[in-house]
């Protein structure tokens, strides 16, 4: 039983030195560097470009790509660390994680060759095109269609809040073919460079100050060679999944990592602030919150662990249950860690110096991206109860 146990849930040394490593990294940059980026309105290139020449952002891409040929587990810890150091890095989440994952398991050759190796020394990066404006979570609604014009491959339509664009090489747009046989549209990915005709993009303007801004897509018969697609056009949900769940997994390491990094706050500053003769985390009122907050904290690390686990052992349909799970977990676990962390602050919790209230809205986000709260809930009331589908 101890070498299951310890086999399962103690941490590898090369996984808690990957952690020191990467938390030693995030250290120089921190919080107030990502906040600078953020309202500067650029990317966090320095960061990103270090990440890469140490090896941590293709830790899960093949080694023969020169990746380090373990899996999300791996790149998930890069996240999560990089989020408790206060600076995580959101095109994590796309290029190695949803692009990489996606590329790695259904690329050809070729293009495995032409950005796996980019993805993974920090000097290419993808950007994923899924949401459109009138579809919200209804993945079926996709109305960018792609039609075969000789040898090549025509796409029009629209996409929303698409991360990172401008920082990106090319975005992976999820367009929808027509079967020959029955008529109906049916998923597949494509591969558009940033400066193919006929693709144009224009930023969100945000509330949230994040480097990676958010885009709206505009795809004008965009013409594109036959080996844009990637994978087999009869297989597109089966590849489309095989980057959600992945994306998911990093979401909920993105949200562990701020929460972490909130709590870490709040307890630091529980231990020092001193209200009469005590400092005010010996009062239960500040002590007994926060412990609730690392509980739920741990808790939700344990099953992003899981879904992470159950994707790196090729078990899809188990790893989309945790993987839903995990990115609730997780996203609640901030926000709650957030507040309470502000509270516990109290006006200090609103101050500039202390870098929480920054925090509010970032992990605010982690509960309607990539996936709403709501649409999880339903995906666990139908698929792990076996309750009624209610749309």
């Amino acid at each position: 039983m101890t070498a299951t146990y310890e086999s399962t849930f103690v941490e590898s040394e090369e996984r808690r030195d990957l952690r020191a490593a990467v938390r030693a990294l995030g250290s120089r940059y921190g919080l107030d560097y990502l906040i600078a980026c953020g309202k500067e309105h650029r990317p966090a290139d320095e960061l990103w470009r270090e990440a890469g020449k140490l090896g941590f952002l293709g830790v899960n891409l093949p080694e023969q790509y020169g990746g380090g040929g373990a899996g999300i587990q791996e790149l998930s810890i890069v996240l999560e660390e990089l989020g408790t150091a206060g600076c995580p890095l959101l095109m994590l989440v796309v290029t190695p994680a949803i692009c990489g994952s996606i590329l790695a398991r259904f690329g050809t050759d070729a293009q495995k060759q032409e950005w796996l190796p980019g993805f993974a020394d920090g000097t290419r990066r993808m950007a994923f095109g899924i949401t459109e404006p009138d579809a919200g979570s209804n993945s079926h609604k996709i109305t960018t269609t792609a039609r075969r014009d000789g040898s090549d491959w025509v796409l029009s339509g629209q996409k929303v809040f698409i991360s990172g664009v401008d920082a990106a090489d090319a975005t992976l747009v999820v367009g929808r073919t027509e079967d020959a046989k029955t008529g109906k549209l049916k998923p597949a990915l494509f591969i558009v460079p940033r400066e193919t005709p006929g693709f144009e993009y224009k930023p969100i303007e945000m509330e949230l100050h994040l480097p990676e801004r958010q885009f709206q897509l505009f795809l004008d018969e965009v013409r594109l060679p036959a080996d844009a697609l990637v994978g087999d056009e009869d297989a597109g949900l089966l590849q489309l999944f095989a980057g959600l769940n992945p994306e998911r997994i990093m979401a909920a390491a993105y949200s562990a990592g701020m929460a972490r990094l909130a709590l870490d706050r709040a307890v630091d500053y529980a231990k020092q602030r001193t209200v009469w003769k005590d400092p005010i985390g010996a009062h239960q009122g500040i002590a007994h919150p926060l412990a609730q907050v690392r509980i739920e904290l741990e808790l939700a690390r344990l099953m992003t662990q899981k879904a992470a686990f159950l994707y790196d052992a090729g078990d899809d349909f188990g790893a989309g249950e945790a993987a839903n799970m995990a990115k609730y977990a997780a996203a609640e676990a901030a926000v709650r860690a957030v507040d309470q962390a502000v509270q516990t602050l109290g006006g200090n919790g609103l101050a500039s110096e202390y870098g929480l209230a920054s925090l509010i809205a970032g992990v605010r986000v982690g509960r309607i991206a990539p996936v709403s709260r709501e649409m999880i809930l339903n995906f666990v009331a139908q698929h792990t109860l076996g309750l009624p589908k209610s749309y």
